[in-house]
């Protein structure tokens, strides 16, 4: 059975509002809870970025018994693996089994570039994550560490341990990453992409060394009560998204990303966010999905109506991947609805 979680987003609301929505949606049937975690917002329009790791020890308080994962950059800048590792024991510890992983990747210049140092290569950033991974991992075993390069460690234990070590999860948007996390990670995880280009990077990641190992999907979705207000929301939210990886991770405010989507249109979005109205195009999406072979997918819906996506999809969606059984038609949903790694 594919577990379907939900994505919060602290670059568009508040930690306060985010407490909400995972209420929300646990109440509705969403399996787990995926967080981001970072320093600044996409845009101007999002507005907010909330502290991930605080949020999360309430998040999981708050709720009854949902899993949550956490995708963040333990290399080094804003967190050293050694915080990391103790941010992620002692959440595992409070709350035994619910933090099952925490998603890795070689990090942006936005959340990352405030501690005044240069902002290095792909390379490099690659070199370090591995090491960080490395780092947390012994850590989490107890062990005393400490290495010189590439992230510099002195005499490093963590004392208090989790009772079940979190899986770690390569974040991974090109088939280079993901084959050369295939060998380290635990499991990897993704973003929705046109089939053709999210196949090399499944393919890519079990060549390298991931043959048996998970797949997460964070899928990027726009539902409203009509076509034109989920597009619109897609643009509104989430057009920073369109432009690519090698240009967004350079970028470091919010005013440079939105300089840079200027010339996007509301038409560009369809690769970037499965725009529909229609639950059942949505159901169709993920059951795509799942026959790639992707056993977790958290679903981030990028406008701001959170409540109303969680009480539809609780409705119309979540219970075809709980029984299998086919989606009805729903007349509380109004005339419009009957036309969807840093």
């Amino acid at each position: 059975m594919t577990l379907i979680g939900y994505h919060a987003s602290h670059e568009q609301f508040s930690p306060s509002e985010l407490l909400g929505y995972v209420q929300a949606a646990e109440a509705a049937g969403f399996g787990a809870v995926m967080s981001s975690d970072h320093l600044t917002p996409w845009s101007e329009r999002q507005g907010q970025s909330g502290f991930a790791w605080a949020w999360l020890g309430a998040a999981l308080q708050a709720t009854r018994s949902i899993p949550f994962g956490i995708i963040t950059v333990p290399m080094g800048w804003r967190y050293h693996p050694a915080i990391t590792a103790q941010a992620g024991a002692t959440i595992a510890e409070m709350f035994s089994g619910r933090l099952p992983w925490i998603a890795v990747g070689s990090g942006q210049a936005m959340n990352e570039h405030v501690i005044g140092e240069r902002w290095p290569s792909k390379a490099e950033r690659n070199e370090r994550l591995q090491a960080a991974v490395e780092i947390m991992r012994d850590l989490w075993l107890g062990k005393l560490v400490s290495r010189a390069e590439p992230i510099k460690v002195d005499q490093a234990r963590v004392h208090t341990l989790p009772d079940e070590v979190p899986r770690i999860v390569a974040g991974a948007l090109s088939p280079e990453t993901a084959a050369w996390a295939g060998g380290w990670a635990d499991a990897l995880i993704t973003i929705n992409q046109p089939p053709d280009k999210l196949g090399k990077v499944v393919d890519a990641f079990r060549r390298g060394g991931g043959q048996q190992k998970p797949l997460y999907l964070q899928t990027h979705i726009s539902y409203a009560g009509s076509e034109e207000e989920a597009r619109a929301s897609a643009f509104e939210q989430w057009r920073s998204n369109a432009i690519s990886a090698a240009i967004s991770e350079t970028l470091r405010l919010p005013e440079e990303f939105d300089e840079a989507c200027l010339k996007v249109r509301p038409e560009d979005m369809d690769e970037h966010v499965r725009i529909s109205a229609d639950p059942q195009q949505h159901v169709e999406w993920l059951k795509a999905d799942v026959e790639m072979g992707f056993e977790e997918i958290y679903i981030h819906n990028v406008g701001r109506n959170q409540r109303e996506f969680i009480e539809a999809f609780g409705r119309e969606v979540l219970p075809v991947f709980r029984t299998g059984t086919p989606v009805a038609a729903s007349s509380s949903l109004g005339e419009g609805a009957g036309q969807g790694i840093s």
